[in-house]
This record gives C-alpha cells, structure tokens and sequence, in this order.
C-alpha cells in the first residue's frame, strides 16, 4: 500500500513548524517558487508560532500551477529538506493560506493586492522578473509584456503592473496603507521596485496618476531588503528524503541549505510578522549587506558556474573543487569584488569568506551549473559593470571580471564551431537568441565583445568606450575556444597578458 500524502491530518508534529492554520491573509506572496517556499514562508511561519497573527501567506505562481495544485491537494503543505554533509533535517512551514496562478487569473492576483486584510506584498521573481531595461535602468518600455499591460488595466501578467493596478484599486476603494517588499537580488531592491511601480503608474491619465502617486507617497512603502540562502531545483530524491523523514509523501520537497540569512528595513506601513523569531535582522541601512551577498556571494558564483560548465562539470560543488575554479574564485571575491564592498561591522570578513566556500562545496546539496548560470544577461548586470568601472577608474583592468563576461558569452552565445559542453547548452537565458546572432555575424571575437556592450543591452554601453576592458574580454574567449576554461583562468592570474600568444589566437580565432 502506497503511503499517505502530506496533510495536516498527517504530518508528525516535531517536523510542523506553526501547528495552527494562520487567523488571517495579511501577505501577498508574487513568486510561489522554491526560494520563497525554503526562506520567507520558513521565516513566517517561526514568527506565527511564536507570535500569532494575521499573516498567512497567499503564494502566487507566475505560470506554471504545479507547485500551486500540488499546495493545494497537500493542504497547502510541503516539506523543506535541509541539506549537509553531516546529514538532512526536514520540516514543514504551515504558512500558508491560499494559491494563485497569475497567468490563469491576474483579475485575482491584483484583487488580492488591493485587499484591505492585504498588509505585505513580497516578491521573489528573480531579477529576470522586473522588466527593467539594462541600459537605462528603468522600466523596459520595448517589452512587449510592459506595453501590453500598460495598455491592459484588469489583467497585468508583470509583476510591476501587478502590484501597480493593484495599488490603483487600493487607493480607489479603501486607502488602506501597505508595505511592498522586494526579496530579490537586486541592488537597492526596494527602491528600484518603487522606480519601477512609479514609472508605471506616471503612464496613467490624470487625476488618477496624480492622486495615485500621492497615495503612495502617504500609504505605501518599499524597503530594501537582503535575502540569502542556496535553494537548488527540486527533484524526486528531496522527496525521497522527506519521504523517509516524515512517513507520508511530498510531491514538492524543497532542498536548502542549513544556512540562511534576511535583513531588511524597519519600513513597513501596516504591521509585519515577528520575523527576528526565525533569525531576521533589522536595520536602517542594508545597502552594506546588499553589496556583500550581490558581489561576493553571486557575483563570485557566476564564475565558478561558467567556468564549471565549460569544464563539463554538472554541480557548484564539482566545480570549486577544481583548483583553477577555486583559485580564480578567490582571487575575484577578494581582489576585484571585495574592494568594492564596505563589509558591514557586524560580519568578520575573513569568517564570511570561509562560510562562502563551505557552503559553495556541499556536495550533499549538489547546486547544478546550469541553474547558476541562467540568466546571466539579467544577473551580470547587477554584478560587473560598478566594480568593473570602480577598477577602470583607478587605471585597472579588472582580470577575473572580464573573465566572467568572457565565460558567460561562451556558454550563451559560443562562437561557430564551438561546444561548451551540454551544462552550458542547459542554461536558459532570454539574451540567448539576440547574442547568438551577434556571435554568428561577428568578423572577429573583439568585434562581437564590442557589439555585446554597445548592442547587447546587457551592460551599460559606457562600458564599450573602455577597450582595454573589452579586449581583454575577447582574449579570455579566445583562449577559452581554444585551449579551454582553466588556462584562460591562468591567465588572468597574470595581470601583462603575452602580447604574442594573445595575437596569436587571436589570429586563428575568429568568429
């Protein structure tokens, strides 16, 4: 006989964290991913066990309603299967409350913005989700997505027109005050959402932009937030695990980390759960903290991803590993990022950099390259250009940088002829067909670099005016076609590149 699956009824106690079903919906949650799912509802739910309240979680879906419907048939349960070498540890976050899927029913979704019980509007859509114009830094106006929902009022399918109209239905029905809290990687993520939402409502008809802004400028606020915790994709061995843990089945198991960490603004204009009850910081500036996950955290992960992936290596763990990887990632943490970052006094830098490492090397978690690596035309934009150009300014060429932009068009957009090996081919990126064509017209590998930072609409094109940046980024590709990942890392150990050699390549490596 076939084991139960995961319920209420069912779930032993010792494992459910917030026995009660929560009094009320006070959080809308955009993004029912694993992320969300590991690291805010966890938060949430250590805060109602210890301080009840209205703040049940209604978790929207942006498209696809597997995790929704599998929520819904488990009593809107699942397990979250820590990962260590020494072991697993499983528990059972009963936070929340209901499910959407936005691309079934966006009316719903910004009807739910616009509840007055709505107190917190969290988001976790990954950078990719904001629709923010790399170039500009503002909202993406040639989005076909913006332009549709700009012209669309009841049923957005972005997540700024999502909470834009669902503010405007806010404002006209009750005014009640709200708290929208960005929980994604981007730098000063509460005020670039605010920059974005007000964009978007400056495109409305007076008076009702007017008198929505104004609102806003009262009744709604936008903290910056950091979030932090290693969340891989799941699959049915996590399952199995909570399986063995629980004694009833979980078709949505969450592998995580042990580690995890929030900080956010003290901002919120109606009240927050008592998240400090599951470990949150509260401060008045996270912009230190921001800087110091972004950078030496993500910013260093990207590497050891494109590098992996080139070396055919399937996992985070595999890669770091292999001395070149572990060599250049720690020459970019602490040469090229670290510079650019004021640790905050709380952290001891030298201890972060070793939990870092640990944590990049849980080969019992098992982080695979080709999820680190998606989208990078989105996450490289919050991570190369400010240090590359704080590096430019000061009269240096920032190695380990260019190495990352040179791994990353690689693995995207390999030059004719090229094969990055099949962790590289399994990275999603939406730049992936624009820069393909780039590569594939190229006259040389310096032509195609230049053209990715003045056409690309990746980095800002003041980028593309420093060639001794963009040259170097066509060197690393150069030697990457031809002699592989780890002599290219070797050679951005050595700050004078041979002139020879590189000419040489670059003679019989064109695109």
């Amino acid at each position: 006989m076939s084991e139960p699956t995961l319920s209420r009824r069912n779930v032993p106690a010792a494992a459910l964290i917030h026995r009660r079903v929560p009094e009320g919906t006070g959080i809308v949650h955009l993004g029912l991913g694993n992320f969300h799912r590991a690291h805010q509802a966890v938060y949430t739910a250590l805060a109602m066990e210890r301080e009840p309240g209205p703040w049940g979680i209604l978790g929207v879906a942006s498209r696809s309603s597997t995790v929704a419907d599998a929520m819904n048939a488990q009593d809107l349960l699942y397990s979250v299967v820590e990962i260590s070498p020494d072991g697993s540890r499983v528990s059972v976050p009963g936070s929340h409350t209901g499910t959407l899927v936005a691309e079934q029913d966006p009316e719903s979704v910004v009807r739910a913005i616009a509840d007055p019980a709505t107190k917190i509007v969290t988001i976790t859509v990954t950078e990719h989700g904001y629709t923010v114009s790399p170039e500009t830094g503002s909202l993406d106006l040639d989005s076909d997505a913006v332009r549709r929902d700009l012209g669309e009022m009841r049923t957005p399918r972005t997540t700024i027109g999502q909470i834009a109209r669902g503010l405007a239905l806010r404002a006209s029905t009750h005014a009640a005050p709200v708290t929208i809290l960005s929980c994604d990687n981007l730098l000063s993520n509460g005020r670039q959402t605010e920059g974005l939402v007000r964009e978007f409502v400056g495109t409305f008809a007076p008076p009702l932009r007017d008198d929505l802004l104004s609102w806003m400028n009262s009744s709604v606020t936008f903290p910056n937030s950091m979030v932090d915790r290693i969340v891989p994709s799941g699959s049915d061995r996590y399952n199995e695990a909570a399986l063995a843990h629980l004694g009833v089945r979980d078709t949505i198991a969450v592998p995580a980390e042990p580690f995890t960490m929030w900080v956010m603004e003290e901002r919120f204009a109606a009240g927050r759960p008592a998240w400090e009850h599951g470990g949150a910081l509260f401060t008045d500036d996270v912009e230190p903290y921001e800087l110091m996950k972004v950078r030496l955290l993500n910013g260093t992960h990207s590497l050891i991803a494109y590098l992996g992936a080139l070396d055919g290596r399937a996992t985070i763990p595999e890669s770091v590993a292999q001395p070149f990887v572990e060599d250049a990632a720690r020459r970019i943490l602490c040469d090229e990022y670290l510079p650019t970052v004021t640790v905050p006094a709380s952290v001891d830098t030298d201890d972060y950099i070793r939990q870092l490492f640990s944590r990049w090397s849980n080969t019992a978690l098992g982080h695979r390259t080709s999820q680190v690596g998606s989208d990078g035309s989105v996450k490289l934009a919050q991570r190369i250009p400010i240090p590359a150009l704080e590096h430019l300014g000061r009269g240096t060429v920032p190695q380990y940088l260019s190495l990352t932009v040179a791994a990353y068009l690689c693995c995207i957009a390999p030059p004719p002829g090229f094969d990055p090996g099949p962790h590289a081919r399994s990275m999603t990126d939406p730049a992936r067909p624009r820069l393909a064509g780039m590569a594939d017209n190229a006259a040389s590998t310096t032509e195609f670099v230049r053209s990715v930072f003045v056409d690309g609409g990746l980095f800002p094109s003041t980028l593309a005016s420093h060639t001794d940046f963009v040259s170097r980024i066509a060197d690393f590709v150069d030697i990457i076609v031809r002699h592989g990942p780890a002599v290219a890392a070797g050679e951005a150990s050595d700050p004078v590149p041979d002139l020879g050699t590189i000419t040489s390549l670059r003679s019989s490596a064109t695109i």
